[in-house]
């Protein structure tokens, strides 16, 4: 059961990774960085790419329940909503089916020259906390990437 800094390690073995953080969604802050940040500030881009992942995970639209499902929640109002008044994070609980993490379960933007996969942890209390690879477009294996975030997600121990 690797902690963080074992895990960016694994992490930054794969081929082609180019920097790694593990991140909390909900406040944007990083909770570790390994190698290169894509605009040179590690927590700049965390906190970019948590917006992402919180879009992608208090939506319905990117994470509907079923073929024809309706909405998860009804938007929140106030501070404790989420991006422009959205969907409070309590609601992305319901969205899974099954009471844990939010619905998606990760995330992947291409640019000419990589990829960023974002994959999201599930955690004993809040799940709010995701896996973020750069990975070098000519070099990296996208599919082997996926597939070792998953294993490492699944082991990730935070204390």
């Amino acid at each position: 059961m690797p902690g963080i800094d074992a895990c960016l390690h694994e992490i930054m073995a794969l081929p082609g990774a180019r920097g790694a953080a593990i991140v909390d969604w909900t406040s944007g802050l990083a909770l570790g960085t390994a190698g290169e940040s894509p605009n040179g500030d590690h927590e700049t881009t965390a906190t970019e790419t948590a917006e992402l992942a919180r879009a992608a995970a208090e939506y319905p639209a990117f994470a509907p329940d079923g073929p024809a499902a309706g909405p998860v929640a009804e938007p929140a109002a106030g501070p404790s909503g989420g991006p422009s008044g959205g969907p409070s994070r309590a609601g992305t609980r319901e969205a899974s089916g099954d009471g844990k993490g939010p619905p998606v379960e990760d995330l992947i933007v291409t640019s000419r020259t990589g990829y960023h996969v974002l994959r999201f942890v599930e955690t004993t209390f809040d799940s709010s906390v995701f896996l973020h690879l750069w990975l070098d477009r000519d070099t990296g294996n996208l599919a082997l990437a996926r597939l070792r975030l998953q294993q490492l997600a699944e082991r990730l121990v935070l204390a």
